[in-house]
């Protein structure tokens, strides 16, 4: 049966006309390119619109997200670079620039433009007009890094200051360079142009250890930033990109690479042209040649620091850092360190000090040119290598130590000052003999003892001790048991001094020691030996023990500073100035205008009556003639003592000889003896070293050298003080009455033979002006000071010059 259609149908069936394969509209079997076409084209521009909105959406996350993290990232407080510390002589000359980093910091007031503008032309054309960061650039340098090109980093010259001043932005990685362009844009506001290039010239590396435009002028060209040339400032500003050479390019020093550092200026001064800061109105023509003969060459030591430790002056700069600290200029406290307070132990790195110091450049000079084995034509030149010497010459008006010579390194020992191990322990002492006598001198005066009271000089066993005071073994001298004071210092003479001690107390002597300005003394029956800080310790306390009557003599050792500084007290009448080495310290603010900051005392201390003094002066002023036979040129007034210590109970070798003395104008400390093991102490030909010897070679040579051209002073007159019948000593027997034709100045008709009753110079002043002191074995004694004389004897009265 047929079947009825229904209604609505167009066509019977899938074959039909309205069916997928039937005429009439193209079905999904068919094959129709446009309709293709069409469906793709829909497809792409769905597929575009949804990209763009996925990019919308993470490009709002992203800005949400830089803001949010630029936010956090907060600009750190203004750190002031490490600046190194120069340290002068007197007159300004350089003795040492020491730090961290060779930097000194500069107003960019003092930069001239040019330079400032040589840099800009180098770093960072678009500088004055972009906020800190150049979009432009970092465009540039993305497209030349992803199409192969060069790196390229595109860093402003305010973002090459904040890698340089911040931490954590050393790393070569994108995370940096955004949180770099975030800080520049942020130094960009709070800092106006002018401050940004300031704090960049004085953070950016030129090479040669060179950090700062400042440093940087003085180690290429000598001379300050202020004056360079436009020139020599586009060779700086060329040095910026690469300052040494690396394992791909040898860097742009014109000392490695010159024609490319030749290039590099063409392009630092092309820039400035075409910027209008070179050959426009109101600027400076540019320069055509390169200013090679200009540049200094590149040192051995690329650092720009000196390396001053190993050297003599090293051991100054060790007492300028010491003096921060008594100063308190600086902390040990590294939780109350500041910028202001740092830690001591980083002060001179990074403080950026300018100290001048007290040391006179020419004293200095002939310190070392006197006493220094490396010196050619020194007293030590040529001599056995087991010999040392130390110089500490003082202004004893103001305590300032005008040469000081402990030594050729300053890292190891220092013979004229104090040394510390590593647990702290204090050594540097030398035992000074009858140079020490000068405090018994001044302490026995200070008890109405005088100049012309007598004494025993005859050798003998104390009580209750083992060993016998003598003068250098002779039992008996010529004065007998009546020697003057004044005599018995001359002389050297062991046995009064002993008997003074013992009269008026060890600790009377210790107390005159540090009233002069001795600090530090060793016992002697220890091993190592002991020091004892004066300064700290009542004199009661520690004599007669350990400081027992021996000391009357100097067997206990002290150091050269401190007796030179001893010395300067008697030099300046009694007045006691602390010996020091910093005259004045300053600091640059953030102006860059140098602040002074602090200084030693001026003030003095009398602490020796003037009359005492006088009358130790009037003693010592007589020993160049009668003893030491070194005086000063042109018969300058100079008072002088010598003093040695034997090297052990077993010889009569001496270990140390000293020569101190001074003139009104300059006090001065000479000690020779081992550079490390204790040994006998002789010359080239063998002799023995006395005080009078090369100490006192050294002595005279230094000062007439340091004094010449100087005012020659005098010294005020002996005061007298005292009374004649203290000594334990005889009167002399009544002179005997005038013989006839014996009352003419030479005696030549005396029978006699001159009235010296044939004592003759048994052991006077000839062979060094005095006795040698010995170790003891007993901790009490038995010692014995002096220079290597024999003691005993007449003085003579036209000596022989020493020789050594």
């Amino acid at each position: 049966m047929a079947r009825a259609g229904v209604p609505g149908m167009a066509g019977g069936g899938p074959g039909g006309p309205g069916g997928p394969t039937g005429p009439g509209r193209g079905g999904r079997g068919g094959d129709d390119p446009g309709a293709r076409a069409r469906a793709k084209k829909r497809r792409r521009i769905n597929m575009l619109i949804a990209g763009f909105a996925v990019f919308i959406m993470l490009a709002g996350i992203g800005v949400v997200g830089f803001t949010y993290y630029s936010q956090n990232v907060i600009l750190p407080q203004d750190t002031p670079p490490p600046l190194s510390t120069t340290i002068q002589y007197s007159n300004g000359d350089l003795i040492a620039r020491v730090g961290a980093e060779n930097r000194t910091f500069v107003n960019i007031k003092d930069v001239p433009e040019y330079v400032q503008n040589a840099v800009a032309a180098a770093e960072d054309r678009n500088f004055y007009r972009h906020s800190g960061v150049d979009y432009k650039g970092i465009a540039r340098a993305a497209w030349n890094n992803l199409t192969g090109g060069d790196k390229q980093g595109a860093s402003t010259i305010t973002q090459q200051y904040a890698r340089n001043a911040f931490d954590n932005l050393n790393q070569d990685t994108y995370a940096r360079k955004v949180k770099e362009a975030i800080l520049a844009s942020k130094l960009n506001d709070r800092y106006s142009k002018p401050e940004i290039m300031q704090h960049y010239l004085n953070v950016i590396y030129f090479g040669r250890g060179a950090y700062g435009i400042q440093a940087a002028a003085q180690t290429y060209f000598g001379k300050d930033v202020s004056k360079l040339t436009v020139a020599e400032a586009a060779v700086l500003a060329a040095l910026i990109k690469q300052p040494e050479p690396s394992a791909t390019h040898r860097g742009y020093d014109p000392a490695d690479n010159l024609q490319a550092a030749k290039d590099r200026w063409d392009y630092v001064i092309q820039g400035m042209i075409t910027e209008g800061w070179l050959d426009a109105a109101g600027k400076q023509p540019h320069p055509t040649e390169y200013p090679l003969k200009a540049l200094k060459p590149k040192p051995k030591n690329a650092s720009g620091l000196t390396n001053v430790g190993k050297t003599p002056n090293g051991n100054i700069v060790n007492y300028v850092k010491s003096e921060l600290r008594d100063l308190k200029l600086c902390t040990d406290d590294e939780a109350a360190a500041t910028l202001e307070k740092p830690l001591c132990s980083q002060a001179l790195q990074k403080g950026g000090y300018r100290i001048t110091t007290t040391i006179d450049k020419k004293m200095q000079a002939a310190a070392l040119e006197a006493a220094q084995r490396k010196s050619k034509g020194s007293e030590l030149d040529g001599q056995p290598t087991n010999l040392m010497a130390a110089v500490v010459s003082i202004d004893p008006q103001s305590g300032e130590v005008r040469a000081y010579y402990g030594g050729d390194d300053g890292t190891g020992t220092d013979y004229a000052g104090k040394n510390y191990d590593d647990s702290g322990a204090v050594s540097g002492g030398h035992s000074p003999g009858s140079s020490f006598k000068i405090y018994t001198l001044a302490a026995a005066l200070k008890e109405g003892i005088s100049i012309k009271s007598r004494w025993k000089g005859t050798a003998f066993t104390p009580d209750g001790v083992e060993f016998k005071v003598s003068n250098a073994g002779a039992d008996k001298v010529s004065c007998g048991d009546s020697c003057t004071l004044e005599l018995s210092t001359l002389k050297s003479l062991n046995v009064p001094f002993y008997y003074i001690t013992e009269k008026i107390g060890a600790d009377k002597v210790l107390d005159m020691a540090k009233r002069a300005g001795v600090t530090t003394m060793w016992r002697t029956d220890t091993n190592p030996a002991k020091g004892y800080d004066l300064t700290k310790s009542d004199p009661k306390d520690l004599a007669p023990n350990p400081f027992f009557n021996v000391i009357g003599y100097g067997q206990y050792p002290i150091t050269v500073l401190d007796h030179a500084n001893g010395v300067a007290t008697f030099a300046n009448q009694g007045v006691y100035h602390k010996a020091h080495f910093i005259r004045k310290v300053e600091r640059q603010d953030q102006t860059g205008k140098w602040r002074l900051l602090s200084g030693p005392s001026k003030k003095g201390e009398q602490r020796i009556p003037k009359d005492i003094v006088a009358d130790v002066t009037s003693v010592l002023e007589q020993y160049p003639a009668k003893s030491s036979h070194r005086p000063l040129a042109n018969g300058r007034k100079v008072a002088e003592k010598t003093g040695t210590w034997e090297l052990n109970a077993k010889t009569t070798d001496n270990g140390d000889a000293w020569m101190i003395g001074y003139t009104p104008q300059l006090a001065t400390a000479v000690w020779v003896g081992n550079v490390k093991d204790r040994k006998a102490i002789k010359t080239k030909g063998g002799a023995n070293i006395s005080g009078a010897g090369m100490p006192g070679a050294i002595f005279q040579r230094f000062m007439n050298d340091a004094l010449k051209g100087k005012e020659k002073k005098d010294f005020p007159p002996a005061a007298n003080v005292g009374k004649d019948d203290t000594g334990n000593g005889e009167m002399p027997p009544p002179p005997a009455p005038t013989q006839p034709g014996c009352d003419n100045p030479l005696g030549l008709f005396c029978p006699n033979g001159g009235g010296n009753n044939g004592g003759g110079n048994n052991g006077g002043g000839n062979n060094g002006g005095g006795n040698t002191g010995t170790w003891p074995t007993d901790p009490r004694g038995p010692g014995g000071g002096g220079n290597g004389g024999t003691g005993g004897g007449l003085l003579p009265t036209t000596p022989p010059r020493q020789t050594y």
